[in-house]
């Protein structure tokens, strides 16, 4: 890594004021592209220690109905990988916070796998989840392997065999995102059991921190996992706003009024 990752500092920050991230996703180009932006920036304003923006992709298999829906949008809207990393580059023009990618091997082989590693660093990303991407087989090809100075954040699930653990925590860069849960991406009404427990066996093989989503919307969950973990990530529940509120003059307000109490019960602990 060829200069210091935002992702790494911004951690580092936080270990020293004993406070966990706040991980807001989004799906870049829901409603729109330059909304997006607004977005961006709204949840910059609520305090989100790292943005995850999701690049649109028509079969996002992880992903439940609200982020397929945002993902269609976006696609309909006119997103394009091209216009994501455009995107991060007018982002960057006021703004160092973190961003993660959050995609999938399709739109980024389609792009050209080292070239979209390249441009996307280039752009100002930080991160990327590949989410169909098993790090046994990136370690049979070379190609899969050079980062371009984004960190490969891998994804550890309660379905994840033991033994695996070790070699996903190992091959960790960035942070780890725990899923709290079997299944697809979306809100719940309570959070998994055992997250704190899980999330204790996976730091016993990493220094690499740990956070954890799937299913967190208010701030009494977010501050509950917060307490487990080194970072709560919510998505759907912003995303949900989103969709309410795309026609809004005022989408970005909305979505900025949504999530400060939300970063708020994540650094109340």
């Amino acid at each position: 890594m060829s200069r210091e990752n935002r992702i790494d500092a911004r951690f580092g920050e936080l270990r020293g004021e004993n406070k966990a991230a706040f991980v807001a996703y989004i799906c870049a180009g829901d409603p729109s592209l330059d909304r997006s932006l607004d977005i961006m920036h709204a949840l910059d304003r609520a305090g989100a220690d790292i943005i995850e923006l999701g690049v649109p992709f028509s079969d996002p298999m992880a992903d439940g109905i609200v982020n397929q829906m945002a993902a269609h949008r976006a696609l309909e809207a006119g997103a394009t990988t091209r216009g994501v990393l455009d995107l991060i580059r007018r982002f960057r023009e006021a703004s160092e916070t973190p961003i993660v990618l959050f995609t999938y091997m399709n739109p980024v082989y389609t792009y050209g796998f080292e070239r979209f590693h390249a441009d996307a660093a280039a752009a100002g990303a930080d991160g990327i989840l590949l989410l169909d991407l098993p790090p046994e087989e990136a370690k049979r090809n070379e190609e899969l392997t050079d980062a371009h100075d984004l960190r490969h954040i891998r994804l550890i699930a309660p379905t994840t065999p033991e033994r695996r653990v070790p070699e996903l925590a190992g091959t960790s860069e960035g942070f780890i995102y725990y899923v709290s849960r079997e299944g697809v991406t979306g809100e719940q009404t309570s959070l998994a059991e055992g997250i704190d427990r899980n999330v204790a066996a996976i730091k016993a093989h990493t220094d690499v921190p740990v956070v954890v989503g799937f299913g967190i919307s208010t701030p009494e969950q977010a501050a509950e996992v917060a307490r487990a973990s080194d970072g709560v990530v919510v998505g759907s529940a912003i995303v949900r706003r989103i969709e309410a509120h795309g026609g809004d003059d005022d989408l970005a307000g909305q979505v900025e009024g949504f999530v400060k109490p939300l970063v708020e019960g994540a650094k109340s602990v």
